[in-house]
């Protein structure tokens, strides 16, 4: 993924969507954060944003945060929208070696007993369906990467439509995107919502595969390419 963004550097997040940021020219302006996470260490004031542009003359906040660069020059993207869209990538171009072999592929696919939309629906040619739930990491604390970053009512419940799914015969896969250069391997944060790292364990116990793969950063000038290309370990 190739994208053109602009620096700038953060003053505060709030009201979850929202953040102000100083402009290389030292004013000040309000961009949208598309997080709804804590974003824990990864809006710490007076750290580096990068921020998009849109064409969108409707928008009310024409810049979005993209990435932040820590003051320990680690990349971090915040737009969690770009988990899947780097995982879909990674599928399609055969990174992610576990994932091969489909003949189609959908996106937001309605599953579940629990009204739930799967990330990405594979197929195989003999009918084997396979179901992929994304999830963004961005929590680095004390040199390990952490999911989640805030007690997640939503993640607990695709914990457990995964299960069903492997339960019934399907491929069932939780696929973390790495978005933190720091970040080594990743574990369930118990510290910040057990029951989701209880339901993760169990997850593991019962059929679910869990992955995860990092991106990388690179930077020339404002042009940044960013690419889920590395398997990372996922411990409990």
């Amino acid at each position: 993924m190739k994208i053109n963004l602009t620096k700038a550097t953060i003053i505060k997040r709030y009201k979850r969507f929202l953040a102000d940021i100083t402009l290389a020219d030292g004013s000040d302006c309000t961009i949208h954060v598309a997080n709804t996470g804590a974003m824990s260490g990864c809006a710490v004031p007076n750290d580096t944003v990068w921020f998009s542009t849109s064409d969108n003359a409707k928008r009310k906040y024409p810049f979005s945060w993209e990435l932040t660069q820590t003051q320990e020059d680690h990349f971090i993207c915040v737009n969690t929208l770009r988990a899947n869209q780097l995982a879909e990538q990674a599928i399609l171009n055969g990174t992610i070696s576990e994932l091969q072999g489909f003949k189609t592929l959908k996106r937001e696919v309605k599953y579940g007993d629990e009204n739930s939309k799967i990330d990405f629906h594979l197929t195989d040619k003999s009918g084997q369906e396979t179901f992929i739930e994304v999830k963004s990491v961005t929590l680095l604390a004390e040199d390990q990467g952490y999911f989640p970053d805030a007690v997640t009512l939503r993640g607990q419940k695709h914990l457990r439509e995964l299960m069903v799914m492997a339960e019934n015969g399907h491929r069932a896969v939780l696929l973390f995107a790495v978005l933190h250069s720091g970040i080594k391997d990743v574990k369930p944060a118990a510290h910040i919502d057990a029951k989701y790292a209880e339901l993760l364990h169990e997850a593991s116990q019962r059929g679910v595969e869990i992955i995860a793969y990092k991106a990388t950063f690179q930077k020339e000038k404002h042009n940044f390419t960013i690419t889920l290309a590395n398997k990372v370990p996922v411990t409990f």
